[in-house]
């Protein structure tokens, strides 16, 4: 009889790394989100809907957070030894990303390390992580300068009994619109009988090789521009009221222009996509939009320029006019970092998630976007998408996860 490949995700987000992992075949045991309006969304896509999750009576079936299930729950989770194939996920890293100030001391930092705990009480077949770029940085300040934050976890789990690899992978050579470079991180349990250093170094030339019959089977094309994404959803397409927000309103689709577009529009029947609600702009700052993309036509992708900066006395600290014909450079979780490619405007939610790779039919819940205060307790829909693993890469991690162990 063969085990069931039952996994659990840790800092589950919104789900997208599990979305991979259920389109790959695997089953899920349960998820780990602090975050109420993320788990909202995964519980409405994933557990309402495609009843992903093997949920466990002993654990409520709502957000929590890592560190009171590992004081909790510390036996149940020692009793799932020998039943679970995989602990997946990310920890937050914010102290580590190199897309706002870097923060060694950062508390989020400590998460990794509840990560490492989870591991040694469930003692999983396998281990997946992903983290950003910077966590593959030396430490500059804290008494481990010198060393890459990456080698101290990789230390760690080896010495935990795991055979572990960890590189850097950009997702844009994956089929995902997006050139966004992470750290992932494998892990292989050392008494496993096929358990090997060549296995697990493996996995990563394997997930190479295997990208091309992948995308092919999908009938995707390897690399898919911001165009090949999105075109679809203009605001030119014609308006309608927003569905789930009153007062604003909401783009129709278009034709599908692309096979990416075919793809993630699968048995959609809708003519308005979810979450595509247009932004309020004021006609000041349409008209600063207009002006950014005609000066920055041959200049895309980029942040814009001080003598843009000082025409329109822009203090923002990131604004980038996207490239049509290009991958988007690393989403966010702040939308108005992005002017779309085409049209005066911040994208969408949906645009957002198409950039991510996340299919149509994935709805998203909470609320838009927030801030002041409520950036700390609340993660609206534009944050959960800008923190997610891409699906689409997901499903190729998971694929190749199942072979590791098969």
């Amino acid at each position: 009889m063969t085990k069931k490949k039952l996994y659990i995700d840790l800092f589950a987000g919104c789900g997208g790394l599990s979305l991979g992992l259920h389109n790959a075949g695997w089953e899920g045991l349960f998820a780990i989100e602090k975050s109420p309006d993320a788990f909202a969304t995964l519980e409405h896509n994933l557990i309402s809907k495609k009843k992903h999750f093997n949920w466990p009576d002993w654990l409520p079936t709502q957000s929590h957070d890592i560190n009171e299930i590992l004081e909790v729950y510390e036996d149940n989770l020692i009793s799932l030894r020998g039943s679970v194939s995989l602990v997946a996920g990310g920890p937050p890293c914010q102290g580590f990303s190199m897309a706002g100030r870097r923060n060694e001391s950062d508390e989020r930092n400590d998460l990794i390390n509840s990560y490492i705990k989870f591991v040694e009480l469930v003692q999983p077949d396998l281990i997946f992580f992903e983290n950003v770029r910077g966590f593959t940085m030396e430490f500059k300040k804290n008494k481990e300068k010198g060393i890459a934050y990456s080698e101290l976890v990789l230390k760690n789990l080896r010495s935990h009994g795991y055979i572990v690899k960890g590189k850097l992978i950009n997702f844009s050579e994956f089929g995902v619109p997006q050139k966004r470079t992470r750290f992932i991180l494998v892990g292989m349990k050392g008494d496993l009988p096929k358990a090997s250093q060549e296995a697990v170094d493996h996995f990563f030339d394997d997930l190479e090789i295997s990208k091309y019959s992948f995308l092919k089977d999908k009938n995707l094309s390897l690399i898919n521009t911001v165009e090949d994404a999105i075109s679809d959803l203009l605001q030119s397409n014609g308006l309608v009221d927003s569905i789930d927000s009153p007062n604003f309103k909401s783009a129709k689709y278009g034709l599908i222009k692309s096979k990416y577009q075919r793809y993630s529009r699968k048995n959609i029947r809708s003519y308005v996509p979810d979450s595509h609600r247009l932004a309020k702009h004021q006609d000041s700052t349409v008209s600063k939009f207009k002006y950014i993309l005609e000066l920055t036509e041959n200049r895309r992708n980029l942040d814009i320029s001080n003598e843009i900066r000082e025409t329109y006395n822009i203090k923002k600290h990131t604004i980038i006019p996207l490239c049509g014909n290009n991958c988007s450079p690393t989403i966010t979780t702040l939308p108005d970092d992005y002017i779309h490619y085409k049209e005066p405007r911040i994208l969408t939610v949906r645009e957002y998630a198409r950039l991510q790779s996340f299919p149509d039919w994935y709805q998203f819940r909470g609320k838009y976007t927030t801030g002041g205060k409520s950036r700390t307790k609340e993660v609206p829909r534009y944050s959960q998408i800008g923190n997610a693993i891409p699906p689409l890469f997901a499903e190729q991690a998971g694929l190749g996860l199942k072979n590791l162990i098969s």
